[in-house]
């Protein structure tokens, strides 16, 4: 009996080992901003309609299973949002996935306090995103950085 456990989990090693072995080989999609802009506004809330651009150079499709993102701008966030509303990745495929999101205004009116007591000729911005594939596929993130001329 003492011989046989060993045995079961050096099998079990192995069996685990070459499952990996046989998985494909997979490159991370590519995700880009491709615009950012703000929506005609249907209440007291601004909205932004965010696009971004994802790549897939794998010979393999992909579901999208959700999106999370935010922007900031002088490292305060104004605005974040969810969607799980993103259609599957087809193989060796670009689609643009639009996003909308809204303002929040308690962040807003802090930037702008803050603003009016140090006047700056440029914003900073960030965009953060982040993607999640169902299956085996990593999660991918990314990060847009620059900065908005005022003057």
């Amino acid at each position: 009996m003492s011989f046989l456990r060993p045995m079961m989990w050096l099998c079990l090693v192995f069996l685990l080992a070459s499952c990996a072995a046989l998985q494909p080989e997979i490159d991370p999609p590519k995700v880009s901003l491709e615009s950012f802009k703000a929506l005609p506004a249907e209440g007291a809330a601004p909205r932004f309609e965010i696009k971004l651009r994802i790549a897939n150079p794998n010979k393999q499709s992909f579901d999208i299973a959700g999106i999370s993102y935010s922007v900031e701008i002088q490292g305060q966030e104004l605005i974040s949002g969810v969607t799980n509303d993103v259609p599957p990745l087809a193989a060796y495929s670009e689609e643009v996935v639009t996003l909308e999101a809204g303002l929040q205004l308690f962040q807003m009116l802090k930037l702008l306090a803050e603003l009016g007591m140090q006047p700056s000729d440029t914003l900073e911005y960030r965009f953060l995103g982040k993607i999640d594939f169902t299956g085996f596929v990593p999660t991918q993130r990314v990060e847009e950085t620059g900065s908005i001329k005022l003057r």
